[in-house]
């Protein structure tokens, strides 16, 4: 499990440099290609905070052993997703 965070967190980081759109969004890219930007109701930073904890959650759940106790319920069978 420690080698599945690592990974995670290695796949996971910010590159390039912090962009101003035209309508007032802050955005920067993620290594895993996706762009990562504030709105409304959160910063960018907390943008990139939940994008890493995702990212920790789902590569965990991927190696945790089945019967293990969760928070969350996850069928044995079904893996989370990334929508």
């Amino acid at each position: 499990m420690r080698r599945a965070k690592a990974q995670a967190h290695t796949s996971h980081v910010t590159i390039g440099q912090v962009c101003r759109t035209a309508e007032g969004h802050v955005t920067i890219d993620c290594s895993c290609g996706m762009q990562l930007t504030n709105g409304p109701d959160w910063s960018l930073d907390e943008h990139i905070r939940l994008h890493r904890a995702e990212a920790r959650y789902v590569a965990l759940s991927k190696v945790a052993p089945a019967g293990m106790p969760r928070l969350v319920a996850v069928d044995r069978d079904r893996l989370p997703t990334i929508d």
